[in-house]
């Protein structure tokens, strides 16, 4: 039997009673360090590879720049550590079907919009997450 597959394009994120619109969500990505090792003695010609520490990629929030809401700017200025994030992707009855749960979770950068006078795209703004690594729950 076949799974359904999940479109990409109805998600929310949630954090401390925040729930906020993004146009796009991206960093949610594991890299395994590969250490390569050959002891002297060995007798084969090529290394072998073992696998070394996890890190996580920063998460990327990207969202249309809102009159009157500085929940972004206000974050970053607190200097806050410790937040846990929940990104979930949601079916067409907007309940979670995979949800991210990020730890420790910190504001690093802050991206504001792109001012440009011949351009009608919306204005835009970006804040980067780094963080300690998430869980996946598929629901």
């Amino acid at each position: 039997m076949t799974q359904p597959v999940i479109s990409q394009y109805h998600f929310l994120a949630e954090w401390g009673g925040s729930r906020i619109d993004f146009l796009e969500i991206s960093g949610l990505d594991i890299v395994v360090d590969i250490v390569p090792m050959r002891g002297g003695s060995s007798p084969e010609e090529s290394e072998i590879k073992i696998p070394g520490l996890t890190r996580y990629k920063d998460i990327v929030l990207k969202r249309a720049v809102k009159v009157g809401d500085n929940e972004f700017y206000n974050w970053i200025k607190t200097r806050s550590f410790g937040t846990i994030v929940t990104i979930s992707l949601l079916n067409e009855k907007h309940e979670p079907v995979i949800s991210w749960r990020v730890k420790n979770c910190f504001p690093s950068h802050y991206i504001g919009p792109v001012l440009m006078s011949n351009d009608s795209q919306l204005a835009t703004e970006t804040l980067i997450l780094a963080h300690e690594g998430f869980s996946v729950e598929h629901l």
